[in-house]
């Protein structure tokens, strides 16, 4: 397997003591190259006539390789490490969210009105009329984030404190990205039943409610319990939102090919959650041709272990990856590190299309098939076309919070991964480029605008 870029989830910052003498600073910045750093900005903290401190940040590929490259700067004659900071650890210290006032209380007046007794005049208002909870408090701009910890990311079942930094993460992206309030709610239970009840004890609060990192099968009788129980709209991110940004990327790389959904061969490795999402929106999407494979092999008809969601897609044939893969026109893995080999790759169709989507290393490292590939996408930042699911769920609530929607439909999904994808202009699609960036400001309010007119067109919108 290729080694993994260096990247700013595992940055350093080293702050040294070197003498000021030419070249030793050089010699520092060769030693990080040499050991594979990906050297950073380099700030002055103190200087004397014989000696300077600095600041170096540099990224590295893993914890182990951080090491190395900061032992090979320790072997380096008369250079002093003094400290050295994981910037990411750093980060997250005392928690990344807060909460703040919208309105400043700076009199008697002001603490009358917010609080007691004029708040009171509010209460009544809303018990009157319930309705009023929508413009008289936070509810139609909150979504809660709801995880049981059972997979959190790809590291398995950490327990809702280890969940915590994800939500956390995840609070952040809905404000930064689409200006939504949210807050994490870490369960302290893996239990269905406990988890519905206590979802739907707290949903007076939240104008949405965001399920996160829960363990298939699980998470998909607690999404459809939810959504038939609560009037706010429920969306489980790592299927729906995997799904809509995966169909997007898809879309967009069709058209390099010259394929259509309806006659590609799909193979999807991984009947997770995210797997069968995304299965299920393809076939809604016109795909015809679908396979899943999970860790036993083809999903097929044959098996006797298939839980009822992978019985949706069993298949009459039967076998292993590889011979899925036999003539199959695109691969998408949500699945586990190194699963897929270039011989297998090359076993494709003409121009195959593979999105190697386990993070945080791939199926496959891009690095081993880019001259047998047509396109290639992963779920990492430092490779071309990121499938990346902030381009799906920010736009979705803002969309579904702004008309009201009482939950999210399948036709949404669809007209949100058209809205993603329409944003390559034809001009600028190459097979680097079949996705836009999440930087990119006019996501959300593409993805939001089309939400709301599904919601509209259904029915379901009531604002």
């Amino acid at each position: 397997m290729a080694d993994l870029t260096p990247n700013s989830s595992f940055s350093l910052t080293l702050r040294l003591q070197i003498p000021n003498r030419v070249g030793m600073l050089a010699s520092v910045t060769q030693a990080i190259a040499s050991s594979g750093g990906n050297l950073g900005q380099i700030d002055l903290i103190e200087q004397t006539r014989q000696l300077s401190i600095r600041d170096l940040t540099v990224d590295a590929a893993s914890t182990e390789h951080a090491e190395t490259i900061v032992q090979a700067i320790k072997t380096l004659p008369d250079i002093k490490v003094m400290n050295v900071y994981d910037r990411t650890f750093n980060l997250h210290r005392g928690g990344k969210i807060s909460i703040t006032s919208r309105i400043p209380l700076k009199s008697v007046s002001d603490l009358a009105m917010a609080y007691t007794p004029g708040v009171g005049r509010i209460c009544n208002a809303i018990a009157q009329d319930p309705e009023e909870v929508y413009n008289l408090t936070i509810k139609k701009n909150t979504v809660a984030i709801v995880t049981d910890g059972s997979a959190v990311l790809g590291l398995g079942n950490l327990g809702p404190a280890a969940a915590l930094p994800v939500m956390e993460g995840k609070a952040m992206l809905f404000k930064e990205f689409a200006g939504l309030d949210a807050f994490p709610i870490c369960l302290a239970t893996q239990d269905t039943d406990e988890i519905v009840r206590t979802v739907k004890n707290l949903a007076p609060v939240f104008g949405g409610v965001n399920l996160e990192d829960i363990a298939a099968p699980r998470c998909f009788e607690i999404e459809q319990r939810l959504r038939q129980e609560l009037d706010i709209p429920v969306f489980h991110d790592d299927q729906h939102g995997t799904a809509i940004v995966t169909l997007a990327a898809l879309f967009n790389a069709l058209k390099l090919v010259n394929k259509s959904l309806a006659e590609v061969h799909i193979v999807i490795n991984g009947a997770g959650a995210a797997g069968i999402a995304i299965a299920r929106l393809l076939q809604k999407a016109g795909a015809e041709k679908i396979w899943i494979c999970d860790s036993k092999g083809i999903i097929s008809t044959s098996r006797t272990d298939l839980t009822a969601e992978k019985r949706e897609f069993a298949v009459k044939a039967q076998g292993t990856l590889a011979g899925a893969l036999q003539g199959a026109d695109v691969f998408l893995g949500v699945s586990a590190p190194g699963v897929l080999t270039p011989e297998m790759v090359q076993a494709m169709a003409k121009d195959p299309i593979v999105f190697a989507m386990a993070n945080p290393i791939p199926e496959i490292q891009p690095e081993l098939i880019t001259k047998d590939v047509a396109v290639i996408a992963t779920g990492r930042s430092d490779y071309p076309n990121q499938i990346n699911n902030v381009l799906a769920f920010p736009g979705v609530f803002r969309g579904a919070l702004d008309c009201r929607a009482q939950t999210i439909t399948t036709t949404m999904y669809l007209e949100a991964a058209s809205a993603i994808a329409s944003l390559v202009k034809p001009s600028d699609l190459n097979r680097e480029h079949i996705i836009p960036s999440v930087f990119d400001e006019r996501v959300v309010t593409a993805v939001a605008a089309a939400v709301q007119r599904a919601a509209r067109q259904e029915g379901i919108a009531q604002g």
